[in-house]
C-alpha cells in the first residue's frame, strides 16, 4: 500500500499569457487626440499667418508698384530700421506704454486698497470700477473724444466754464486733443485699464495673512508702516504681473490713436499699430508692414517672456 507521500501531485496548468495591453503611446494619444482638432486650428489660425508674414518681410512687395515684387531678403528689415518715422513709433510707443501703465498701477492701487476694506455698498463699488474695463475699447475712445474733450461741449471745458462762472473769472477753453495729443491718449488709456490693474492688486491684498497684519498693529506698527514693510513686498509678484500684463495690452493700442488723434498733430502720436496701419493703408508697402510686424512680435515675444517667468514664479511662492 503506497503511502500519501509516495502519491504523484497533480500536475498544474501554466497560467495563460495575458493580451498585451495598450502602450503608454497609444494611452497618449488616445487622451489627446480629441485636442487634436483644436490644435490644428489654432495652428492654422495663428502659425499659417506669421509664416506667410515671414515670406512677405524678405519680398519687395509694393502695390504702388506691382512690377517690383522680387526678392529682397533683409532690405526690408534694415529700411525698417533706419526709417526715422518707425523709430519715431517706437518711441511714442515706449513713452505711452510707460506713462499709461504707471498711472493706471498707482490709481489700480488706490481703488483697491480701498475696496480691500469693509464699507456699505463695497460690492456696488466694486462694480462701478470694473465697468471702465468692459468697455469697447472703441467706444471708450469716442466717449474720452467727444464727451470728455470736446472743446465746445466736452465735460472738462464745461467744468472749467462752471468755475469760471462762479468765482467771476473768463475760463480758458483749451483743445485738449490739438493742444496735448499725447496725454489725452494716456489719460483715455490709462482710465480703460486702471480696473485691470487693481483686480489684479485687489487678489493680492485679500490674500494677504490677516493674522500677521494683526501681529503687527498689536505690536505697534501704524498704516504706513504695515503698507510699506508688509503690503508692499507682499504685493511685489502681483504688481511685477500687473505691470507686464499692462505693457503687453498697451503697446498694441491702435483704437485710442486712431479714434482721437488719427497719429496726429502730425506724427505726434503715431505709435508701432497705427505705423503699421499707415504702411499697409497709406503706402501699400507689403513687404516693409511684415518686416515692422515681425520686430514687433520680436519685442512683444521679450516681454512676454518676462510676464511668464513672473506667473511661474508667482504660481510657485502661491502653491508653498
Amino acid at each position: 500500500m503506497t503511502s500519501l507521500a509516495d502519491a504523484p501531485m497533480p500536475t498544474q496548468k501554466a497560467p495563460a499569457p495575458m493580451a498585451p495591453g495598450p502602450s503608454r503611446r497609444a494611452k497618449a494619444w488616445r487622451l489627446r487626440g480629441p485636442l487634436l482638432p483644436a490644435l490644428v486650428f489654432t495652428l492654422a489660425m495663428t502659425q499659417l499667418p506669421f509664416v506667410i508674414t515671414l515670406v512677405i518681410s524678405v519680398s519687395r512687395w509694393n502695390a504702388l508698384d506691382p512690377g517690383s515684387y522680387r526678392f529682397a531678403f533683409l532690405e526690408n528689415y534694415l529700411k525698417v530700421l533706419r526709417d526715422a518715422e518707425f523709430r519715431g513709433a517706437l518711441w511714442h510707443s515706449v513713452v505711452m506704454t510707460v506713462c499709461t501703465v504707471a498711472i493706471a498701477t498707482l490709481v489700480g492701487l488706490g481703488f483697491a486698497l480701498l475696496l480691500n476694506e469693509r464699507f456699505i455698498g463695497r460690492g456696488l463699488a466694486r462694480t462701478l470700477l470694473i465697468t471702465p474695463f468692459l468697455i469697447t475699447p472703441v467706444a471708450s475712445a469716442l466717449i474720452w473724444k467727444y464727451l470728455l474733450y470736446n472743446p465746445t461741449y466736452g465735460l472738462f471745458n464745461g467744468i472749467l466754464s462752471g468755475f469760471g462762472n462762479i468765482f467771476g473769472f473768463t475760463a480758458v477753453q483749451p483743445d485738449w486733443v490739438s493742444n496735448t495729443p499725447m496725454a489725452a491718449i494716456v489719460a483715455s488709456l490709462a482710465w480703460q485699464w486702471a480696473p485691470f490693474e487693481m483686480l489684479i492688486l485687489l487678489a493680492g491684498l485679500q490674500s494677504q495673512s490677516a493674522e500677521v497684519l494683526e501681529a503687527a498693529h498689536v505690536d505697534g506698527a501704524g498704516r504706513w508702516q504695515v503698507f510699506r514693510y508688509l503690503t508692499v513686498p507682499h504685493l511685489r509678484p502681483y504688481l511685477e504681473l500687473g505691470v507686464l500684463l499692462g505693457v503687453i495690452n498697451v503697446v498694441q493700442a491702435f483704437d485710442a490713436v486712431y479714434t482721437i488723434t488719427s497719429g496726429g498733430p502730425g506724427t505726434a502720436t503715431v505709435n508701432l499699430p497705427y505705423e503699421l496701419y499707415i504702411l499697409v493703408f497709406r503706402k501699400y508697402d507689403y513687404g516693409a508692414a511684415a518686416a515692422a510686424g515681425v520686430i514687433v512680435v520680436i519685442l512683444s515675444i521679450i516681454v512676454a517672456t518676462f510676464t511668464l517667468r513672473v506667473i511661474t514664479s508667482l504660481l510657485r511662492e502661491e502653491t508653498r
